[in-house]
C-alpha cells in the first residue's frame, strides 16, 4: 500500500536550491568572520519585504552582539530591520534583509550583565 500526499512547490527540496546557492556565497564573500550556526528556512515575516514562505538564510551567532553586528554590517543590513526578542533567560537581536535573490536573517545571540557585573 502506498500513500499519496501532495507536494507544494515550496515543500520540493528543489526549492532550497537558490537559498543553499545564496549561503554558500554569502560564506565564500564573507569567510574571515566568525563562524556563524547556519539554517536554510522558510521566511513567514510579516513586517518585511521578504515574500510569504520564500526560502532563505538564516546566521546564528552565539557569542555576543559584536559577531552579530559584524555580520549585519558585511550582508549591508540596514540596522532599521533590527529587532529584539526575549525568552526567559535568552536575548537575541535579529535583522533581515535580501542577499543573493533570498531572504536573510542574522540573529545574535547575548546575556544582558548582572548587577554585579557577571553575566547572567
Amino acid at each position: 500500500m502506498t500513500t499519496s500526499t501532495a507536494t507544494t512547490a515550496a515543500e520540493m527540496a528543489a526549492a532550497q536550491v537558490n537559498a543553499a546557492g545564496a549561503l554558500m556565497a554569502i560564506l565564500t564573500a564573507h569567510s574571515d568572520l566568525p563562524a556563524p550556526t547556519v539554517q536554510l528556512q522558510q521566511f513567514f515575516e510579516p513586517a518585511t519585504d521578504i515574500p510569504w514562505g520564500a526560502w532563505g538564510v538564516k546566521l546564528s551567532l552565539h557569542r555576543g552582539l559584536t559577531t552579530f553586528e559584524q555580520w549585519r554590517e558585511a550582508l549591508d543590513l540596514d540596522p532599521a530591520t533590527t529587532d529584539h526578542g526575549e525568552c526567559n533567560t535568552s536575548r537575541w537581536l535579529s535583522a533581515y534583509g535580501t542577499r543573493h535573490g533570498v531572504p536573510v536573517e542574522v540573529v545574535g545571540f547575548y546575556t544582558l550583565p548582572a548587577a554585579d557585573g557577571t553575566s547572567e
